[in-house]
């Protein structure tokens, strides 16, 4: 029987846990801690990060006056706790679910989320940003930004630290460290500094010693704030923040729940103008034992039985693409050492795990760094090394400079996996892989291409490995296969060149990326009605199939083109190719189906992709009223109804 939650059931909003004694924060979040872990083993979801920040966030809501004070928590994915006392309780069963919770923070759904956030590294130059407001506005608001759990290891951080300290803006930056190495484990000693350091005694005396000091000499005003820095920086380890123009504290034990209210009162409520660093030691995983245990501290888990930490797994025999990516370039990778892998932060999500395990010397994970992976890439490039830079479609945005710059201006081998193509589900617009297609189709020198399933995908890796001229790129969505069997890797595809899958009159269809199997759905209803479809897998945006492009053009009376990718991509390549060769005066009726022009909120993804009218019956649809079969139209939405 599950233990009653006697606190919580009366927290509701912040304003609530101020009337706990510090005894009593601690019995909140032990239970916040239970109550977590038995909400994420239903919905599934981030579970580790969170458990690591119960503590903390407990803490922030009893120091600080949110929402006036703006709390930040970079990435979002550890705030599920936050979520739960800041009005959102009755609904946290509902994460990641359609119409229910964001998985991350929204601006649109609390006022308790000043900044929407679920790509890493972005909360010290948000909080900056309203802090730097709060001055102009001569508002006395706190801004506080929570950053950890990997997102140090991105360069915008340190952009915006450097930032920071430069404007002597009034903003708190809590450091959550709990697997980076950043400091050594703390002791009891090191939470006393900390408090000692951030206490008002404190700041007083120093403030009052230089006051002192400068009376007689700047020369030795200086000398003295160098000891005072020299002996602040050698006791707590600041060093790095310090010369960024933070005023730093710690590290302290990020699950002491007295030394956090006592050290984030101090930094509240003492009068120093300028951005203060106070850096926690965590444990991510915290409280629970398959957590904790656990490799990945169980940072993303699906929906699992609390009492035994086992998680539901895929019934599913079929192998998911990012395996079927992995497996195949190991296999490269055993004939060609000149093979490299490269992933930023992602190693299991992108497969380049297992291939790390199998050439542990060939595989390097930068971090949170798409920037730098991707020019890290154009560096092995140049040396005649073959890099496939595995990285969500969503994180590839962060590096698009690097991308145009670094690798396609120069012509560089690159070879760019890109995983999680298309709509995601429950993580949401996000991390949806919406514009890839555009953004990379659209630069010179590149070739770009989507597999249509499994089978394509380890043609198109085989393709790639002899592209040494120039950057290249296939995409390929998240989940399993189709179920079919797997060619060698020695079959390869003719650059530029799509293939016929169903002939038929009048309508064509030209289907770029996963969504062929919803073309032969449409294409089999179709025929049951008398319209006969040619089917086509284009394989390339670029370079195009020029030849099949005409051909198609010139024995239809319509052509439709099918995308998992926004406007600008495939279907305008193919318009564009159409109007060059004057294919359009001919009385040719053209069509695209592509994502809406609007972000999609997380839902399952089938029920995402009929919202967007990528299923089956929304691609019927678009060609019967290409034909202008209106009837028939009506017909099939009353069948729906």
């Amino acid at each position: 029987m599950k233990k009653k939650n006697l606190l919580l059931e009366n927290i509701n909003f912040p304003k609530d846990i101020k009337k706990l004694s510090h005894s009593e924060l601690k019995i909140l979040s032990d239970e916040l801690r239970q109550e977590l872990i038995d909400v994420v083993s239903e919905t599934g979801g981030h579970l580790g990060a969170g458990l690591g920040v119960i503590e903390l966030t407990v803490a922030l809501h009893y120091v600080f006056n949110t929402p006036n004070d703006k709390l930040i928590w970079d990435v979002g994915h550890q705030t599920y706790p936050h979520k739960i006392l800041t009005g959102r309780k009755d609904r946290i069963r509902s994460l990641r679910k359609g119409g229910g919770l964001s998985g991350f923070t929204k601006r649109s759904e609390s006022e308790y989320d000043p900044f929407g956030a679920a790509h890493s590294s972005t909360s010290i130059s948000s909080a900056l940003g309203i802090a730097i407001a709060n001055k102009l506005s001569n508002k006395s608001d706190n801004v506080i930004a929570v950053i950890g759990d990997g997102a140090m290891s991105a360069g915008m951080a340190y952009e915006a630290m450097n930032n920071a300290g430069a404007s002597k803006a009034k903003m708190i930056v809590i450091l959550n460290d709990n697997d980076m190495s950043i400091a050594k484990p703390v002791g009891a000693l090191r939470s006393y500094l900390a408090k000692i350091l951030s206490g008002k005694i404190y700041f007083s005396l120093r403030e009052s010693i230089k006051l002192i000091i400068s009376a007689f000499s700047k020369r030795f005003s200086k000398k003295a704030g160098k000891a005072e820095d020299f002996l602040r920086s050698a006791v707590t380890g600041g060093t790095l923040f310090s010369s960024m123009g933070f005023y730093y504290i710690g590290p302290i034990d990020g699950h002491d729940i007295e030394a956090l209210v006592s050290v984030l009162k101090n930094a509240k409520e003492i009068n120093y103008q300028g951005p203060i660093m106070i850096h926690l030691k965590t444990q991510k995983g915290k409280g629970y034992k398959f957590a904790e245990n656990s490799k990945d501290k169980f940072h993303g888990v699906s929906k699992f039985n609390v009492k035994t930490g086992v998680q539901e797994k895929s019934k599913s025999n079929i192998p998911a693409y990012t395996k079927v990516f992995a497996n195949t370039l190991i296999k490269h990778a055993e004939r060609d050492s000149k093979i490299i892998g490269i992933t930023a932060a992602m190693p299991s999500g992108t497969g380049m795990d297992l291939f790390g395990e199998k050439f542990p010397s060939r595989m390097f994970d930068v971090g949170i760094a798409e920037q730098h992976a991707v020019t890290f890439s154009a560096g092995l490039a140049t040396e005649g090394y073959k890099p496939y830079a595995a990285i969500y479609s969503t994180f590839l945005q962060r590096a698009y400079d690097q991308v145009v710059h670094d690798v396609a201006i120069q012509s560089l081998p690159v070879r760019f996996a890109i995983d999680r193509a298309g709509l995601v589900g429950a993580d949401g617009p996000t991390h949806a892989g919406s514009f890839d297609i555009t953004y990379l189709a659209t630069l010179p020198n590149f070739v770009v291409m989507a597999a249509s399933d499994e089978a394509e995908l380890v043609k198109m890796i085989n393709t790639s490995v002899d592209i040494n001229d120039r950057p290249s790129a296939f995409r390929y969505p998240r989940g399993n296969g189709i179920g079919i069997n797997l060619p060698s890797i020695n079959e390869k595809i003719q650059l530029g060149k799509g293939r016929i899958i169903k002939e038929g009159k009048k309508v064509a269809i030209i289907n770029f990326g996963a969504k062929l199997r919803e073309c032969l759905m449409a294409y089999e209803n179709l025929q049951k009605k008398g319209i006969n479809l040619t089917i086509v897998d284009a394989r390339f945006v670029k370079p195009l199939d020029e030849k099949l492009i005409w051909q198609i053009a010139t024995d239809h009376e319509a052509v439709i083109t099918i995308e998992e990718g926004s406007i600008g991509g495939f279907g305008s390549h193919i318009a564009q190719f159409l109007a060059d060769k004057k294919l359009l005066e001919n009385n040719l009726k053209f069509r695209s189906i592509f994502l809406p022009d609007k972000f999609i909120d997380h839902d399952k993804p089938d029920l995402m992709y009929k919202s967007a009218g990528l299923d089956s019956i929304s691609i019927e649809n678009k060609i019967l009223d290409t034909l202008n079969s209106k009837v028939v139209i009506k017909k099939i939405n009353q069948e729906l109804h």
